[in-house]
């Protein structure tokens, strides 16, 4: 991975105007974008095991997926406070920690097994993961030329995708693999003795990512980042009395933007392993569909990788435009088609959703001055918007799993109003001076 970091980060690591180098820090950041991707995603080849292993409907299936998004909504503001108050460097360790025991309490919600202590447990983990992203995305977005925002975060994104792309198969080759529910064709019930092996098969996954995540935890722990909050927060405390976030249209229609583009994401990562299992479909194993995913997530890396080089001589908002509609077409014919062009259309979504979340985060913060950082709060909070898979898990049991990508495509046409329209800046405010 040494190489992608490298390209991400050389173009990402701008100097800042007082002639700090960032490019050390940003190399380490991009570390745990590729972390909490590899861990999230996990998420996508756990739920279809842990649906057969508890015997869940899609509305309770996709209900697990809420659980974590909903951490985002609830962790986000307490970990802003915990940013000012321990600083940027003590937070991240204590995001990735977190992030360990949860990964290590999902080993005694298999042993057990239990339901509600596997809910717990993603709850935790999604905490640590909310703590990490409310440092890291607006950081890499402010550090450099304002024009090229969106390129940056785009290019560290990438390295999340690449975390994305390869916990498909690290998943399916140590859960659903080393499982009877996910070597057998779907409609397969088991037995309680399978249903307790396969609870199990959980153990050995999370206690991998968990060492990883305590390693990375050290790693920081120890590592010289730059003291680069605090001048920003005097100067947000004395600005921002004299400033409304309501007054700038790009981040008041932003925050839906991200929460409703996370519906979208989510839901399709969610359910793909059931869709493309499906008779009419392809008619695979979900160990085998789980590969598949490999390259839903791998589209949006290197949709990533494109964006960033695009968006560099392009306007960031016709890039999302085009993407949304790119999105809006190929989720049209996944909703109709069947066989495998519903399951290659599924696939392409991700090509076209690669570069929307840190598209929409960077044309939200865009020109909010001393209110930087409590938008970038906002819109981490949106991220809350994955918690309403559950919507498309209780149109799949009413509707059918397929029409109920219908509700996808839907999420498409606001951003592509958000790209045309609601990016637009009001106005803007001078950036703090910093002292």
């Amino acid at each position: 991975m040494a190489g992608p970091i490298h390209t991400a980060t050389a173009v990402a690591a701008e100097p800042h105007a007082g002639g700090t180098n960032y490019r050390p820090a940003l190399t380490l950041l991009a570390s745990l974008f590729f972390m909490w991707g590899f861990i999230t995603v996990i998420n996508n080849t756990l739920l279809p095991h842990l649906r057969s292993v508890f015997d869940l409907n899609y509305t309770q299936t996709t209900f697990i997926e809420s659980v974590w998004f909903i951490a985002y909504f609830v962790a986000a503001i307490p970990a802003a406070f915990l940013i000012r108050r321990i600083g940027y460097q003590k937070s991240l360790v204590v995001g990735l920690l977190t992030m360990a025991a949860g990964a290590l309490g999902m080993t005694v919600a298999a042993s057990i097994p239990s339901y509600g202590v596997t809910l717990t447990m993603l709850f935790v983990i999604a905490s640590g993961i909310t703590l990490l992203q409310v440092a890291a995305n607006p950081y890499v977005a402010v550090v450099g030329s304002p024009e090229t925002a969106s390129a940056r975060l785009n290019l560290v994104q990438a390295l999340n995708s690449a975390g994305t792309m390869l916990a498909p198969g690290f998943g399916a080759y140590l859960i659903l693999g080393r499982s009877k529910s996910g070597t057998a064709l779907a409609g397969t019930v088991l037995t309680p003795a399978e249903r307790l092996a396969d609870a199990q098969s959980v153990i050995l996954p999370y206690v991998l990512v968990a060492a990883v995540l305590v390693v990375l935890a050290v790693v920081i722990a120890r590592f010289p980042l730059p003291a680069m909050g605090a001048a920003a927060d005097r100067a947000t405390a004395a600005d921002r009395k004299n400033y409304s976030l309501l007054r700038h249209r790009n981040l008041v229609f932003g925050v839906p933007a991200i929460f409703i583009y996370l519906i979208a994401e989510i839901g399709v990562a969610n359910l793909f392993v059931n869709f493309v299992s499906q008779p009419d479909i392809a008619n695979l194993t979900h160990e085998q569909a789980g590969r598949y995913l490999t390259f839903l997530w791998g589209g949006m890396m290197v949709g990533r990788f494109v964006g960033a080089f695009v968006m560099q001589r392009v306007e960031a908002e016709k890039v999302l435009a085009f993407a949304a509609v790119g999105a809006f077409a190929v989720m049209t014919i996944t909703t109709f088609a069947h066989g495998e062009v519903a399951m290659w259309a599924l696939i392409s979504v991700g090509l076209f959703h690669s570069i929307m979340f840190p598209t929409i985060f960077t044309l939200g913060v865009r020109g909010l001055g001393p209110l930087t950082e409590a938008g970038s709060g906002l819109l981490i909070m949106a991220i809350a918007g994955g918690a309403l898979v559950i919507v498309q898990g209780w149109l799949a049991d009413a509707f059918g799993l397929q029409m109920s990508f219908l509700l996808t495509a839907a999420c498409e046409l606001y951003v592509l109003f958000y790209a045309l329209w609601g990016s637009k800046p009001t106005g803007e405010l001078p950036a703090p001076e910093v002292v």
